[in-house]
């Protein structure tokens, strides 16, 4: 049960990558007397390079188009903006970069494995606007009227209960803030590829859900470089 499955997911990937150097390994060293057994989730050796491929390279139009979407959130410096389901840090740190110190960045994510390498990375980076915040399924676990922009990327088809953590990101944007949301679209008679296959429902719907909570759909954001994916943009009243 988390805010983002892709985690659970692109754990799988990891441990197949694992296995398959461990093949190639033993093909190398016929002395091998058996298989090593896969470890337990959250027991594996450090691969951060790895998982860093593993994750950012997962939803490849996204991450190709990393810097446009940035760009296209229109961040200033001094703004207060959240990343939900951060994951490894991907948006996180370019956010961290146009806020400046004077900002601030809060990394959300229900995995606190994740939020260990967003810390070690923002420290190797020198960005000490960033703050790792420990989310919920219901929640996003921040206090009311804390931030100027609230950011989804790739996660929002991934909630259990995305009206409650729609009302938490009401609660904790401040008034006339921005709600983003970036994701796939379902259309009909194109063919879904693996980066969206874990999608249930569409922009339209999406939007729907959203403003039933109470945020005004303000418009859809054109974005170079994304075409499967879609950026709506949201006002809270």
């Amino acid at each position: 049960m988390r805010l983002c499955l892709s985690i659970r997911d692109s754990f799988v990937i990891f441990c197949a990558a694992l296995t398959l150097v461990g093949c190639g390994n033993r093909a190398a060293n016929e002395k091998t007397p058996e298989e090593i057994p896969q470890p337990e989730y959250g027991q594996e050796e450090s691969n951060v390079e790895l998982w860093l491929e593993t994750m950012e390279l997962g939803s490849r139009e996204i991450y190709a188009a990393r810097n446009e979407v940035v760009k296209a959130v229109g961040l200033k410096p001094g703004d207060r903006v959240a990343d939900i389901g951060a994951g490894t840090g991907l948006h996180t740190l370019l956010f961290a970069e146009k806020v400046g110190a004077d900002g601030a960045v809060f990394a959300v994510d229900i995995e606190p494995k994740f939020l260990k390498l967003i810390n070690q990375r923002s420290a190797d980076n020198d960005y000490s606007n960033v703050t790792a915040v420990l989310g919920r399924d219901n929640s996003i676990t921040l206090p009311e009227n804390e931030v100027d922009v609230v950011f989804i990327s790739d996660t929002y088809n991934y909630f259990e209960d995305p009206e409650a953590i729609i009302k938490s990101v009401y609660t904790a944007l401040r008034p006339n803030g921005y709600l983003i949301v970036l994701d796939f679209d379902i259309v009909e008679g194109v063919e879904r590829t693996p980066d969206n296959q874990h999608i249930r429902i569409g922009k339209e719907a999406v939007a729907s859900e959203i403003e039933r909570v109470g945020f005004v759909l303000d418009q859809e954001v054109d974005v170079p470089g994304l075409e499967a994916t879609y950026m709506l943009r949201f006002q809270r009243q």
